[in-house]
């Protein structure tokens, strides 16, 4: 359904509609390129989180060399020991000998089982009977790892490696235990980082405790993960993932155990993709294709508004104010408008041309029209006038009052026709007539000529503003004319008073209009009072012309005739529907049924 004219929408706009469909285009490769750009950033985020885990273990690797050569040195020095257990003396010895050649270890011993070692690298007697790991260790009977926040002889964490010790009888006599500090712990010199991605690397325990560090230990946030406990990350099987630092920055980690259940190796570095996953888009990977796919409508619609709408709406102002009757066609510069655009304001130039031609036309021929009615109707009323000349004339020449009064009758009403005609070539147009001008004339013509000094009369009018056809306005004219011509015959005012005359005309409803003549009548005034003239002339129209004659001007109105007497008035009332001004134009452009029956 078409909106109406003056209701509109948004959505009906030209630019929308583009700009809409232009969406609906592009969605689906919006939609691809937001699904690719996840599978690029998952798979980038893949490729990091691998490569992370390979550089990792090879950063761990020198930890790892050093936990296989400490369980090694463990396992060896089990199997040397035994001929040496019952010298304490040579025991100690040994084992500090081993201390000056492998400097990272911070203490070598051998634990009896009852706890207590007099056989170390520090020849000290040490007390393990209450000590949790040698109680773990002695219960296993076999290689064991170990963490110690605390140790005995450096006071920092170690990584214990005890190894238990039996006789040639295969009986358990203890266990040797050396202590590897963290601190000797470092990332391997062949681990391939660079510049371009720094491997942060930390070491830490089954319950979570951060170990050892390759930064400052208060400058570990980067290296630890924000949403994810390190006790969370244990377990026997290596792991990489990504998330954010506790320091907020984007990180990829991966988890390499060095001794499972006891100590782990935590690796981190930026990922890969850092220019790409950084900042809002990194964290949105759809949104740069969404604001792609955004600029790509902001795009066409500026390319439809520059190239079409603002040229479009130059010509709807200029057709806008042409309609509105505006005929200056106004600036509808569109040079630099697409060829359609263009050739359509040529167009629109032209076809305005022409009807500005054509209306120039019609108005020449519509004045001329109005200067050839208005010519014929003066021509109409001069001839009248020359023919009520002719008849006054004659009137001069006849002796006989009744003939003399017919004529002067018959002059009468050839001057209201002349007088109508009159009115139609000085009125403003020629399909209407204004009622109250052609009445007022009638009346006040009329008047005057009925007057005489010893007659006077009291005339009060009142009509309204109603424009007629002509059609119409001509037998109200000739009405009007007869009716007042009777009642200024037989007006006489009560006692010595003026005679009163009233003419009315007023509108009554919507479509009809109503003609109100009367006059004053004195029942008791004697006959002799009438002049013999007058009485001749009330005499010869006692035929009943008169009143036949308004009969037929009643019936051309499309009314009848209503007469209201009294002891003093007489009114004559006619009422009839008013014709419309458009049947006045209709019936100028109707042809004559004469001229096409000849």
């Amino acid at each position: 359904m078409t909106p109406a004219p003056g209701r509109r929408r948004f959505q009906d706009r030209l630019g929308y509609r583009v700009a809409f469909l232009l969406a609906v285009v592009l969605l689906p490769l919006t939609l691809i390129s937001m699904f690719k750009s996840v599978a690029v950033i998952d798979e980038s985020r893949a490729r990091s989180e691998a490569a992370l885990m390979g550089e990792t273990m090879r950063a761990a690797s020198g930890e790892l060399r050093l936990i296989q050569r400490a369980q090694g040195a463990a396992t060896v020095l089990s199997n040397a020991i035994v001929p040496l257990v019952p010298d304490n003396d040579a025991c100690s010895a040994l084992l500090h000998r081993l201390l000056e050649e492998e400097r990272q270890y911070s203490l070598i011993a051998y634990v009896p089982q009852s706890g207590i070692s007099t056989c170390n690298s520090e020849g000290k007697t040490f007390d393990f009977v209450d000590d949790p790991l040698f109680q773990k260790s002695s219960r296993s009977l076999r290689t064991s790892f170990a963490v110690k926040p605390v140790g005995l002889v450096s006071g920092a964490s170690v990584l214990i490696i005890t190894h238990p010790v039996f006789d040639d009888a295969g009986n358990y006599l203890g266990l040797v235990s050396l202590s590897l500090p963290h601190s000797g712990l470092r990332v391997a010199e062949d681990s391939g980082t660079d510049d371009h991605q720094p491997l942060t690397m930390i070491t830490y325990d089954s319950a979570g405790t951060v170990l050892t560090a390759t930064r400052q230990m208060d400058d570990i946030g980067v290296a630890i993960p924000k949403h994810r406990a390190l006790a969370a990350l244990v377990g026997d099987k290596a792991l990489s993932f990504s998330a954010r630092a506790m320091t907020g920055d984007p990180r990829v980690f991966s988890v390499v155990p060095l001794v499972p259940d006891e100590l782990y190796a935590l690796g981190s570095w930026p990922p890969l993709t850092t220019g790409a996953t950084d900042g809002l888009l990194g964290s949105v990977p759809i949104l740069f294709p969404a604001l792609m796919w955004i600029a790509s409508l902001v795009v066409a619609w500026l390319a439809v508004e520059q190239l079409v709408i603002r040229h479009i709406r130059k010509l709807r102002r200029s057709l806008r104010s042409f309609a509105g009757g505006n005929r200056l066609v106004g600036d509808i510069d569109v040079r630099n408008a697409p060829l359609e655009i263009r050739d359509m304001a040529e167009a629109y130039v032209q076809m305005t041309d022409t009807i500005l031609h054509d209306e120039a036309e019609l108005e020449d021929m519509v004045h001329q029209k109005e200067v050839l009615l208005r010519e014929v109707h003066h021509r109409v009323k001069n001839n009248l006038q020359l023919i009520a000349s002719i008849m006054n004339m004659q009137m001069r020449r006849t002796h006989s009052a009744e003939a003399r009064s017919i004529m002067r009758g018959l002059q009468d009403r050839v001057m209201s026709l002349a007088t109508i005609h009159r009115e139609l070539y000085q009125t403003a147009g020629l399909s209407d007539i204004h009622s109250d001008e052609l009445l007022t004339t009638i009346v006040r013509q009329i008047t005057n000529m009925a007057e005489r000094p010893d007659r006077r009369f009291a005339v009060r009018t009142e009509f309204a503003d109603i424009r007629m056809t002509p059609d119409q306005a001509v037998p109200l004219a000739l009405l009007v004319s007869e009716a007042v011509t009777n009642a200024l015959k037989y007006a006489h005012g009560l006692g010595n008073a003026q005679a009163q005359l009233w003419v009315l005309f007023q509108r009554v409803g919507e479509t009809r209009a109503e003609i109100t003549i009367g006059n004053s009548v004195d029942a008791a005034a004697p006959a002799s009072s009438i002049p013999p003239t007058e009485a001749a002339t009330m005499a010869a129209q006692g035929t009943g012309l008169g009143t036949q004659l308004i009969s037929a001007f009643a019936m051309q109105l499309g009314g009848s005739v209503e007469r209201a007497d009294t002891e003093d008035s007489y009114e004559l009332r006619v009422e009839f529907e008013l014709r419309p001004l458009s049947s006045a134009e209709e019936r100028n452009t109707e042809p004559d049924p004469e001229t096409d029956a000849d």
